[in-house]
């Protein structure tokens, strides 16, 4: 008899994971990124950019079957899918995973198919800690998240940006999704494989290198969520799919989608036993690309212990990995959210300036005050990749502030939010993080009931008890 395929045996643990296969830290590792995802949606609202994805919704519209967060519309669970992604990773405020926002693709199917069936919390979180495993596997054979570096051989850092993207993420969509309408193995496996065709293209290196931002950005996690949805149905209607594209080493799903390097036994290894997702695994505590959180970690603890002010500060040197004059990173112009979100001198210049972190640095008087975007002249960079002499395994980050005609700087391994270390957020900064994105569109009793909501997850009988509350 054939040995299963990487699909067939990715559909067993879909339908095999009982609750209590799950460790308690991967437990209250999913609430956290649940409660977390949502308050992202819910702050993206918001933006210009969320209210057109909410006029999206309401056109979209379609038999009402799961809600949009933070609006009052119940819509078509491809609907509610496709806004809700969107909405997720508009504030570039998710969490990491395995190197991208993850939670913004694998939940919005997982979420929308969870409210339509009436899912208990503990059903949610099941199925999300699932879909969030597998779509971090698929990431390490990409080598997304690089597990062993004395193991594998990555191409060059030049192609890097190529390879980057979320395509993989729809099987654990599609798990996830199949898990709460009790696919059979057979239609399970299948879902999967039309999920690996039904995603999206590596659009990852073109916004790399076109030198200008634009509403869209690298990737369009809600739009590839219906893929994983719509592969689900399909799959359940009884349309089959490729089960052996995660084996086919030359012409397989990481050669069509444009992955670079693919080393499948990452995903497979341990499945079941043990459970990866939340390695290293990164919350954000700014809007920001990720590759920035340190350094700003490092500016705040200079500009807060040594109370300058943005006229002390001469100039601000940053010691980065990533080049900051990056296609990607270097345009001054900011024109969409999306340029402040990647422009560290912009970050630093709102940071300089004491406005407080969270949707106030994305708001259109911040963007356009011309005190802030005056500072950013102060900020420059030297490319850096010394090793840590605590951690030889990482780069620290490193800021030089000169103000006051004196020299103070910092340096950090890990960055605010980092899992597993002495960085990670507490439980108490989240929900602070989640009030804080809440405020603007959800009452004060609502914010309440749902952060017990989501802290008491397990308790929940459907959860539809929190849906309520996260919309108007």
């Amino acid at each position: 008899m054939p040995a299963d395929t990487i699909i067939q045996q990715l559909a067993d643990f879909a339908l095999k994971t009982r609750w209590e296969d799950l460790p308690p830290s991967i437990v209250q590792e999913t609430i956290m990124i649940l409660m977390d995802s949502i308050g992202c949606a819910l702050v993206a609202t918001q933006t210009d950019k969320g209210k057109i994805n909410l006029s999206l919704a309401k056109r979209f519209g379609g038999t009402p079957e799961a809600s949009v967060i933070g609006s009052g519309y119940k819509v078509a669970l491809s609907t509610a899918t496709m806004v809700n992604g969107e909405l997720m990773f508009t504030p570039d405020y998710i969490s990491m995973i395995a190197g991208g926002n993850e939670p913004s693709y694998v939940l919005p199917a997982i979420l929308a198919m969870a409210e339509s069936t009436g899912a208990s919390g503990k059903d949610l979180i099941l199925a999300i800690a699932i879909g969030l495993e597998i779509s971090t596997r698929l990431a390490r054979a990409t080598l997304r998240q690089i597990i062993d570096p004395n193991e594998v051989k990555p191409t060059p850092v030049l192609h890097k940006l190529k390879r980057h993207g979320n395509a993989y993420s729809n099987f654990g969509a599609a798990a996830g999704a199949g898990r709460l309408i009790h696919l059979d193995r057979t239609k399970m496996a299948h879902a999967l494989g039309i999920a690996g065709h039904l995603c999206a293209v590596m659009t990852h290196g073109r916004y790399g290198s076109a030198g200008q931002r634009w509403t869209l950005k690298y990737g369009a996690p809600g739009w590839q969520s219906t893929g994983a949805l719509s592969a689900v149905l399909y799959a359940e209607m009884g349309y089959t799919g490729d089960l052996t594209q995660l084996d086919d080493a030359e012409n397989g799903f990481w050669y069509l989608v444009g992955y670079l390097d693919w080393y499948p036994k990452y995903i497979t290894e341990g499945l079941g036993k043990t459970w990866l997702y939340n390695y290293r695994m990164q919350y954000k505590p700014y809007p920001s690309c990720s590759v920035w959180h340190g350094l700003l970690d490092c500016f705040y603890e200079i500009i807060e212990k040594n109370g300058l002010s943005p006229e002390d500060i001469e100039s601000v040197k940053a010691y980065a990995m990533v080049p900051m004059d990056h296609p990607l990173y270097g345009n001054k112009a900011i024109n969409e959210i999306a340029d402040a979100q990647f422009n560290a001198r912009y970050m630093f210049s709102v940071a300089a300036h004491r406005v407080r972190i969270g949707i106030d640095w994305l708001d259109p008087e911040t963007i356009s005050n011309p005190d802030i975007l005056r500072f950013m002249d102060k900020v420059t960079w030297e490319e850096y990749h010394t090793p840590s002499p605590r951690n030889p395994s990482v780069v620290p980050a490193k800021v030089e502030v000169i103000a006051r005609g004196k020299k103070f700087s910092a340096e950090k391994d890990n960055p605010h939010g980092r899992v597993g270390t002495e960085s990670a957020m507490t439980r108490d900064e989240l929900v602070a993080k989640f009030r804080h994105n809440a405020t603007r569109v959800l009452t004060r009793g609502k914010i309440d009931r749902a952060v017990k909501n989501f802290l008491e997850l397990e308790d929940v009988q459907n959860i539809e008890q929190i849906m309520r509350e996260v919309t108007i």
